[in-house]
């Protein structure tokens, strides 16, 4: 189950297509779906959170609380819109795309994927196109 919440005034176009996207993903990886919520914020509230839960005092688009064990994929995924936004325009991509990204990122994380190293940030990248291009697909 995906759930969408919203601590700043935005919310997805499509949640139903969202949680679609994201259950395929997961599905595709032989994993189970389990509680997985998706909290979109704004910078102050994710440094917040950073800040609180890991001691860093920086900004950030994204921080992932993985809660599953085993095969089922359960967590908490924040995604500051602002820094989403501020990457999209950095990146000179559109909004959608750099969010679907970012999104992505998260469940990626819960399976597992790092991305602290150069090694490991360029394999992330390539699972990213690869979940990202499953979005219009139809099932």
């Amino acid at each position: 189950m995906v759930d969408f919440n919203y601590e700043i005034d935005f919310a997805l176009n499509n949640e139903e297509e969202y949680s679609d996207w994201i259950h395929r993903i997961v599905v595709k990886d032989a994993k189970n779906m389990g509680a997985l919520s998706y909290i979109f914020c704004d910078d102050k509230y994710l440094n917040k959170i950073n800040l609180n839960y890991l001691g860093h005092d920086t900004y950030t688009d994204i921080i992932t609380f993985d809660y599953g064990n085993g095969m089922e994929i359960s967590g908490d995924i924040f995604i500051s819109v602002e820094r989403v936004r501020d990457n999209a325009e950095k990146y000179n991509t559109e909004f959608e795309v750099e969010l679907r990204r970012v999104m992505s990122h998260g469940v990626l994380h819960l399976f597992g994927h790092k991305d602290k190293s150069n090694e490991e940030a360029k394999l992330m990248r390539l699972e990213e196109e690869k979940a990202m291009k499953m979005f219009h697909v139809e099932q």
